[in-house]
């Protein structure tokens, strides 16, 4: 059984939560995301031109560049990540720039080495899969695709084939963290997106409270918070484990509501 599979129990919506490389302390972030009950990981690569994120994460960013962020220092908190926590899947989220510069047989093999579970690559459509889903593939490294507001009936199946780990859904269509969607929309699309496949849908952007994770984990088999916690780690710095190893468990109890079970 993947670790995938484990962080997604039946009965049970898992809690992935993301945070920045390079953004504060890195190491101790992450410790107490898994600390509060954070199922599954999204490590975000830093990069120049995030055009997917809002403001806490663009800031986020800008924060870890200015500190000198590499894309061989992600890898290494990823490594790192890896001895401390074996059992947590930890997918890397980021654009194909930093992905592909070098090749995409690199990068899978540092993905690799560096016991990646998946990879978000935003910016590679479907349609572009050579561009890196062969090569993550053949290294057992799952693609995981994004869905749309905007994926009709037609473009469904490609986004779905080759995908693996869980399936993303994107509620707005628009930038991480200032939206969400109303609950209606989302319990529509993830029933449309399960009867198409059998891979956990996840539901993500613009989730910040246990009130509204709680909500969507009454349909989804998982649900994502980024923007929220990465505005924690802006927002206290050196004193930011505490405060997200907090957050965390208000939101791993929410996803877990007896309504769900």
């Amino acid at each position: 059984m993947t670790r995938f599979a484990a962080a997604f129990p039946r009965g049970r919506p898992a809690l992935v939560c993301f945070l920045t490389a390079g953004d504060g302390d890195t190491a101790a972030n992450l410790d107490a995301l898994v600390a509060g009950g954070a199922d599954v990981i999204e490590l975000g690569m830093p990069f120049t031109d995030p055009m997917a994120d809002g403001p806490a994460i663009q800031a986020a960013n800008i924060r870890s560049l200015g500190a000198g962020t590499s894309t061989a220092e992600v890898f290494a908190i990823a490594a790192a990540f890896r001895v401390r926590h074996p059992e947590v899947p930890l997918v890397l989220m980021g654009y194909a720039n930093p992905m592909v510069r070098r090749g995409a047989e690199w990068f899978a093999d540092q993905c690799a080495g560096a016991g990646v579970d998946g990879v978000i690559c935003v910016d590679i459509p479907p349609e572009e899969d050579d561009a890196l889903g062969p090569q993550l593939r053949a290294k057992g490294i799952a693609p995981i695709r994004l869905a749309t507001p905007t994926t009709d009936a037609g473009r469904l199946p490609q986004v779905l084939e080759g995908s693996a780990g869980f399936l993303y859904y994107v509620s707005v269509a628009g930038i991480t963290g200032k939206q969400q969607a109303a609950t209606a929309h989302i319990a529509e699309a993830v029933a449309r997106l399960k009867a198409a496949t059998d891979l956990p849908v996840a539901v993500g952007f613009g989730v910040r409270t246990p009130e509204q994770a709680a909500e969507i984990a009454k349909h989804a088999d998982g649900v994502v918070v980024g923007s929220a916690l990465v505005e924690l780690v802006g927002e206290h710095g050196q004193d930011a484990p505490r405060h997200l190893r907090e957050l965390t468990e208000n939101l791993a109890n929410a996803v877990s509501t007896p309504a769900r079970r």
